[in-house]
């Protein structure tokens, strides 16, 4: 069983409350997801960085039953 969007976004934003955050269902399948991430806690950090903090919020979530995020991070302007 995979996850809902509104549960991936919840958690994002429960980790990074000021976060824009977008999630696109990619195969209608609740496995296979992308997000796009506009953080002001990612200035300064590394993109690598960004994604961690991300995959962070997720609680283990990652690979197990959420089995694919396309992930796209970005400071705001």
């Amino acid at each position: 069983m995979g996850m809902r969007a509104d549960e991936i976004e919840s958690m994002i934003r429960a980790a990074l409350p000021d976060a824009q955050v977008t999630i696109t269902d990619l195969a209608g399948d609740g496995d296979h997801f992308a997000a796009h991430v506009v953080s002001h806690t990612f200035r300064g950090m590394t993109r690598v960085a960004q994604h961690k903090a991300v995959y962070a919020a997720l609680d283990g979530r990652m690979g197990g039953v959420l089995h694919a995020l396309q992930l796209t991070t970005a400071v705001p302007n």
